[in-house]
């Protein structure tokens, strides 16, 4: 995610036109790699500096040995450059036993769930808003992740403490 957001529709008063403010010329970026656990609605993810196979790796162990170090889990990957690297393969076959990976066909981000949890969340926390600094844009995340995978939490009600006003 950058701090430029995704533009929107919305309504507006007559004669009172919404005005969105720019970013600037220099783009920073926040990346998140993730995977929606089906069973139980919830979205495991891991903010990382660039989407790298070596980053990649650390979502894999993150996930395998640390969130769900005993079950079998089934992934779905798309066609990243980085899904496919040497490396990743490696660590694939670490787990073989009990992970299957399922390989999407090219250009095919509609057969992806996770792909419209991140739809979701730019809808949610990004659109139409300027936050000031990557690390409010961060923690506008967490929330949101924290309320997707809290049962007991009023889900989709994201507080917009975190934005500026448009």
């Amino acid at each position: 995610m950058t701090l430029d957001f995704p533009v929107r529709c919305c309504w507006m008063k007559r004669r009172q036109q919404k005005r969105l403010a720019a970013a600037g010329s220099t783009r920073h970026y926040l990346h998140w790699i993730g995977a929606y656990n089906w069973a139980q609605d919830t979205v495991e993810t891991l903010c990382v500096p660039h989407k790298t196979s070596s980053t990649f790796i650390g979502f894999l162990e993150y996930v395998l040995l640390q969130r769900l170090p005993d079950r079998p889990v089934v992934l779905v990957l798309d066609n990243a450059s980085y899904h496919h690297a040497a490396d990743v393969q490696a660590c694939l076959s670490l787990f073989q036993e009990r992970v299957m990976v399922v390989w999407l066909p090219p250009y095919s981000p509609d057969l992806n769930p996770i792909e419209r949890f991140w739809l979701f969340l730019k809808n949610e926390v990004c659109a139409n808003c300027l936050y000031p600094s990557l690390p409010l844009l961060q923690a506008a995340v967490e929330q949101l992740l924290q309320a997707q995978n809290d049962p007991f939490s009023r889900r989709f009600s994201l507080s917009r403490d975190f934005r500026e006003p448009t």
